[in-house]
């Protein structure tokens, strides 16, 4: 994995910002701390910082190999991620006459665009980001993964194009300022930390889709999506889906397992690492690899304050204890305590470059902190409960009338957290509810389907579209932050596609949550643990959590120049303070933000605006 950025100006001989580029090229140092390079020519400049996985000898960017039939003229690559798939398409690219010089998939990609133009994208396997200028027409190609996976923001303006693998390198240009506008502290205040797809949140900054690319000539930019979800009948029993989705798991966590790096694994115990964990396990012992490393996370003293709910039902770790001995697995937990996690709140905030899940964030970013110590590449468990149907909000019926986003029921006491000028200007529960008819408006619907049927569809779409994303930037976010690659099964396309049209009577085969994942793992997992409710990503239930972000929040609010003032409702935010219990038997957002983490986001929240010397612009 790595960073990569880049400059296209019509008006300016780039050839004399080099300065400029390696700037915005050292804002993502951390993404790939093993090299870095840049590349200029009179209207292009790229800039690429290196994380080597595959060839680390052979592999370094900005890429460049001749166009197919011009001469003189180059096509230059800057690319982030992995294609699972490279060898495939090495092999035929090899009957097209092309040669290799090195390993690695980036050569792979760059020829491939070579041979086929845009239309590459359709051949890839992979989680990607990367832009491509092609020197003879003058123009830049970029694409993101059909997932979403690996990150590209961009800001466009007259004559200019300049982009990022996060907002920190396009913020480094000279003429960009950290501006906000009302559309973004919406999306700060009312969607957040959630996004909606596409939106920057700093002012004039946009995220390239995924499953989209963009052309850029003097022409203008075109931007169009070569892939989304399709609906249509699925012609499979039960019994053959599930063969089906056991055997596209195993092949994708096997192409995701080969690196030229350490791998491990990320265990909690619960279905969806396990899964991974025992396909790598045996993939492993298969190649006479030895034995799988693997990764657990807690905190100091949580065993004596876990109390079980419906969203968090028991801890995982004697369930990793579990998992980890029966596949004789050599395991690392890693445990932290309160100061850490409140401290890491503001690291959190210059790995994302916004304010994000509070604690869940900085436990991450700790957390991959420690696992790159013994390893380079990652494999977690994300997206399964998307795809599958895993969370609680799936299979309750006042989430699924809700007319809103599942995982934002709390709208009300949102607003109530603003400014009575601010909460005039954003209108919240406009603001959501045009976001929420925006999602529902683009579901692929399969005619014929019944009332039920179609609502699942819808609560799938939402997950996979506008959930989802959320966690996937949050994994790469904390995890780039540190050098660490983290590989997500899960998301495999050819997966996903086939798991959307599987009707929800079979995807809760058993009447359990992921009934048919659970079906497909039969003999691949103990019975226990395939059958395990669904716990989610631990938090600390340490009440000195809570002392501490809330004495630091009043703190904050008790100083004059706090640039929170002007936003919130200061005398609603003491008053949750005072008694925090008001503000935590409900989530805010998702599974586990209550109380605690209301005041952790909004200490992030100040750091933000302090660090980035955000101006607001109403």
């Amino acid at each position: 994995m790595c960073g990569i950025t880049g400059w296209i100006d019509w008006n300016n001989d780039l050839t004399k910002q080099a300065d400029t580029i390696e700037k915005m090229t050292e804002t993502l140092e951390l993404r790939g701390p093993d090299a870095a390079g840049t590349w200029l020519s009179r209207h292009c400049a790229f800039g690429h910082r290196r994380l080597s996985v595959m060839d680390p000898a052979n592999g370094a960017q900005p890429m460049i190999r001749p166009t197919k039939n011009a001469d003189h003229h180059d096509c230059v690559v800057v690319y982030n991620g992995e294609l699972y798939n490279a060898p495939e398409l090495r092999k035929e690219l090899e009957t097209h006459g092309y040669r290799f010089r090195t390993t690695c998939d980036t050569e792979v990609l760059l020829l491939a665009y070579v041979e086929w133009g845009p239309v590459c994208v359709e051949k890839f396997n992979g989680i990607f980001a990367f832009a491509i200028w092609q020197t003879d027409e003058e123009k830049l190609f970029m694409a993101r993964d059909r997932l979403g996976v690996k990150p590209l923001f961009y800001r466009r303006e007259e004559g200019r194009l300049l982009f990022g693998s996060e907002p920190k390198a396009i913020l480094a240009h000279p003429d960009v300022p950290a501006e906000v506008d009302a559309e973004g502290l919406a999306e700060l205040f009312v969607i957040g930390p959630a996004r909606t797809p596409g939106h920057g949140v700093w002012r004039d900054f946009f995220e390239l889709k995924p499953g989209h690319c963009m052309l850029y000539d003097r022409d203008g930019m075109r931007t169009t999506a070569y892939w989304q979800l399709e609906s249509a009948p699925h012609e499979h029993d039960e019994a053959e889906t599930a063969e089906r989705v056991g055997a596209l798991l195993k092949d994708t966590v096997e192409r995701q397992l080969v690196s030229d790096v350490p791998v491990c694994t990320l265990l909690s115990g619960g279905l969806d690492s396990s899964a991974l964990t025992a396909l790598a396990v045996d993939y492993y012992e298969r190649e006479g690899q030895g034995n799988v490393h693997t990764f657990s996370v807690d905190y100091v003293d949580n065993d004596k304050h876990f109390k079980s709910h419906d969203f968090q039902p028991n801890a995982d770790a004697p369930w990793i204890t579990r998992m980890s001995q029966h596949l004789n697995t050599v395991h690392h937990p890693v445990q932290f305590d309160t100061p850490e996690l409140v401290d890491a709140l503001e690291a959190a905030v210059l790995a994302k470059d916004l304010p994000g899940m509070a604690d869940i964030d900085a436990s991450l970013l700790l957390f991959c902190r420690e696992i790159k110590k013994e390893a380079t590449v990652a494999i977690s468990g994300e997206a399964a409960d998307e795809i599958f149907g895993g969370y609680p909000w799936f299979h309750r019926e006042e989430a699924l009338k809700a007319e809103t986003f599942p995982w934002s029921l709390a709208t009300g006491m949102r607003a109530g957290l603003l400014s009575p000028e601010l909460r005039e200007k954003l209108q919240p529960h406009v603001y959501l509810a045009d976001r929420y008819a925006q999602a529902i408006g683009e579901v692929p619907e399969l005619p014929g389907e019944d009332e039920a049927r179609r609502r699942m569809r819808r609560m799938s779409y939402l997950n996979v579209t506008r959930f989802m994303p959320t966690l996937l930037d949050r994994k790469d976010r904390m995890s780039m932050a540190v050098g660490l690659e983290v590989r997500v099964p899960y998301c495999d396309h050819r997966l996903v596609e086939y798991v959307w049209n599987i009707p929800w009577e079979i995807k809760t085969a058993g009447s359990r949550e992921k009934g048919i994942l659970r079906k497909s793992l039969e003999g691949v997992l103990p019975h226990d643990v395939l059958y395990r409710k669904k716990s989610p990503y631990p938090k600390t239930h340490n009440p000195n959590y809570l002392i501490a972000v809330r004495s630091r929040l009043l703190d904050r609010l008790d100083d004059p120049t706090c640039p929170l003032l002007p936003l919130i409702n200061t005398t609603r935010v003491r008053e949750l303070a005072a008694n925090p219990d008001s503000s935590s038997h409900l989530p805010w957002f998702g599974q586990l933000m209550s109380g605690p983490q209301l005041f952790a986001y909004l200490l992030q929240m100040d750091f933000w605006l302090r660090h980035y010397k955000v101006r607001i612009v109403l």
